[in-house]
Order: structure tokens, then C-alpha cells, then sequence
């Protein structure tokens, strides 16, 4: 009896370890994100068992998606435009280091400003279909109301530049991010779905 306690106390953290989707429920969260015409031909990353990064579908078209992360609550897939890739790619790289929210963007905006990456020249556009834990069922897969947001890069834009707002006065209205700034860009967001 007295082993029970230290046996269950050591077998915790093995349970309370995140299980990794299969490949092909990886691919399916993914696309979730993609537009219906892009879905089938785009690069797909996920996650190992050990939770790091991997390509599970090498595409043939110029969308790359990101699978939900199964260590985060609620569901969030993005697809976005291969221009992009290299400003994704050193920010799964940031994340794997740990850092998160502005510390991420302080590194990578130094990083930025060393040349370690590149922004497109063009605008590129960035899907992302979320939605909180309790619309998410792990079990079978399905996300119900889930919301899908745009995002377009545009690097340096400004409020001037575009003519948009620096914040949504209504809900789905566009407006500019990070004005100015190599990250900047405009904002698309639905009204939540209920």
C-alpha cells in the first residue's frame, strides 16, 4: 500500500502527455484552413510523436498548412502562401525554444533586422480556422462553429498607405496590424460564430 502512492504519483505525468494525431488526421485538421481549391495539393506540417515539427505532406501547389497543435486547448489550423514560409519556419523555430507571444516577436524582429529571414515583396495571405475547446471533439475530429479569419501581409504598409484603419470599428471590418513594420498586415476577422 505504501509503493500504491508513489507508483500512481510517478505514473501522472505519463498520462497527462499529449497524444499526437495520426498523419492523416494531422492532414485533415490542417486543410480545415485551406480554401476548397487548394486543399488537396498543399504541403501539410504537423507534429512527431516526441511533439516537434515535420513535413507530413510534401504539396504541389503554393499553399503550406499547419496542423492544430494537440498541446494547445481548442482548435487552430492556418494555410498560407509559400512566400510566407520563411517567416513561419524561424517562428516554429522561436517556439520550439520556448519562447511565446512578444518574446517571440522581439526575437524575431531581431532576427528580422539580421538577415536571417526574408518578408515577400508582395502581399501573401495567411487562413486560420479556430475554435475554442468545447467546439472541438477529439474523439471524432469535428470542429463545429469554428471561425475562419484572413489575414494579408503586407510588409511596411501603413494606415496611409492603404487607407484602412489601425483597429475594427465593426465586427469583420478590415483594418491594419503592426503598421509600418516588416509584419504588417491587414486584418480580416468574422464575427464569431455561436
Amino acid at each position: 500500500m505504501k509503493l500504491l502512492l508513489p507508483l500512481c504519483l510517478l505514473a501522472m505525468p505519463a498520462l497527462a502527455q499529449t497524444v499526437v494525431p495520426s498523419p492523416d488526421q494531422q492532414i485533415k485538421y490542417a486543410v480545415m484552413a485551406a480554401p476548397a481549391d487548394k486543399k488537396d495539393a498543399a504541403t501539410v506540417i504537423g507534429f512527431d510523436d516526441a511533439g516537434k515539427f515535420v513535413t507530413l505532406r510534401k504539396g504541389t501547389n503554393d499553399l503550406v498548412c499547419i496542423t492544430d497543435d494537440p498541446a494547445q486547448k481548442g482548435f487552430s489550423a492556418a494555410c498560407y502562401h509559400q512566400s510566407l514560409e520563411p517567416f513561419m519556419a524561424w517562428g516554429r523555430t522561436i517556439k520550439m525554444d520556448g519562447k511565446k507571444g512578444p518574446d517571440m516577436n522581439a526575437v524575431r524582429d531581431k532576427d528580422f533586422k539580421a538577415g536571417k529571414f526574408k518578408m515577400p515583396t508582395q502581399p501573401a495571405t495567411l487562413f486560420v480556422f479556430s475554435a475554442p475547446a468545447e467546439r472541438f471533439d477529439v474523439t471524432t475530429g469535428t470542429v463545429t462553429n469554428g471561425n475562419l479569419r484572413y489575414v494579408v501581409y503586407i510588409a511596411n504598409a501603413t494606415a496611409e498607405s492603404t487607407g484602412l484603419p489601425i483597429k475594427a470599428e465593426v465586427p469583420g471590418m478590415p483594418w491594419i496590424m503592426d503598421p509600418g513594420t516588416y509584419r504588417a498586415h491587414i486584418m480580416i476577422t468574422p464575427p464569431a460564430k455561436q
